[in-house]
């Protein structure tokens, strides 16, 4: 099965299941569904950091401070993060990543999705997928703040990190 056809819980503004359908169909059909958001740190507290293959259905080719993605027809938020924290990282026995917050992404143009933004710590040593990460490395915050304005970020993950920032108070 590919990714576009992987099946998806559709929800409304209140994040209540109304309906499934094919991933491909619902980024097409712009219907709001759910997402995982993982911020990943190393025992150092850097944070993983990678750029996305050319080949991903969403933001190809753009850099990300989160792992992450689409949570299954009946899968939990929870169980998600894990699971995709898990793939992306290509490790197994990851911690179960800690739930911050959720909040609701719209980018204006049609496009929604239910986001719960998680943190976890990596200790183990990663090995990307690489039909998902074409570049990784781990940032300290500061490396981090540098590169916001001169990298293409993830417009999700970007909007979901100005929030973690501002649930932590520091801006």
């Amino acid at each position: 099965m590919s990714a576009a056809d992987e099946i998806l819980d559709i929800v409304d503004e209140h994040d209540q299941v109304i309906g499934q359908s094919p991933r491909g169909e619902a980024y097409a059909r712009g219907l709001r569904h759910r997402c995982a958001f993982v911020l990943a740190r190393d025992a150092a507290g850097r944070i993983f950091v990678h750029r996305r293959t050319a080949t991903k259905l969403v933001h190809p080719s753009r850099y990300d401070m989160f792992v992450g993605g689409v949570v299954g027809a009946g899968e939990s938020y929870d169980d998600a993060a894990l699971r995709e924290a898990e793939e992306e990282l290509g490790v197994t026995g990851l911690p179960r990543p800690s739930h911050l917050f959720t909040f609701l992404y719209d980018d204006g143009a049609g496009h929604s999705w239910w986001s719960a933004v998680y943190e976890v710590r990596c200790d183990l040593p990663v090995r990307p997928q690489a039909e998902e990460v074409a570049w990784h490395d781990f940032l300290t915050e500061d490396e981090l703040t540098r590169r916001l304005g001169a990298w293409e970020w993830t417009p999700d993950g970007l909007a979901a990190y100005r929030r973690l920032r501002e649930h932590r108070g520091e801006g």
